[in-house]
């Protein structure tokens, strides 16, 4: 078992139980899913950055990658139908818990200048933010980076209010400002 879930079922939903007595104990709030995705871009002139960034994003989530493809051509932005615009990885289960505990207490604090994050939900329960650089997490070998690439980490929870969903993610150990 994850340690943060074991913290998860033994610390956290007691107190989310204790904080809110006239709930239903199935309507509390739970993170369902964590999913992280790097939009390619530029990247793709290069015809090995696909394979790159793959490869990173499979070491920082124990997880193979899916590749996202355009479903439409636009021709302002040199886009065709069916070519690989992204990669991502939706983490669930014992690999999401692994993934946050490491993300909360490993690579947060590497990040320069670094203060918290924002609490600015997306209104359903949510939580969305970004990261400008791959090279904060320390799976990463910094000597096979050829370019820095940015991602975007998707904390999907089961609150129905940006209050709750803030409240889980603090008692989880999110670092917020």
């Amino acid at each position: 078992m994850s340690r943060l879930y074991k913290k998860f079922k033994e610390e956290i939903l007691p107190e989310l139980r204790k904080r809110h007595p006239a709930r239903n104990p199935m309507s509390l709030p739970v993170l369902k899913k964590i999913v992280i995705s790097m939009g390619l871009g530029d990247a793709l002139k290069d015809k090995n950055a696909l394979q790159e960034h793959s490869d990173e994003l499979a070491l920082l989530s124990s997880q193979k990658p899916v590749v996202t493809r355009a479903k439409k051509a636009i021709s302002n932005f040199k886009l065709r139908e069916d070519q690989p615009v992204g990669i991502m990885v939706t983490l669930r289960g014992k690999r999401m818990y692994d993934f946050l505990d490491r993300f909360c207490h490993i690579v947060s604090p590497r990040i320069r200048d670094f203060r918290g994050f924002g609490k600015k939900c997306d209104g359903r329960g949510n939580y969305n933010f970004g990261l400008s650089d791959q090279q904060v997490f320390p799976e990463i070998n910094l000597d096979k980076v050829k370019r820095t690439q940015g991602m975007n980490l998707t904390l999907v929870t089961t609150a129905q209010t940006d209050d709750d969903c803030v409240e889980l993610l603090t008692l989880l150990g999110f670092p917020f400002k």
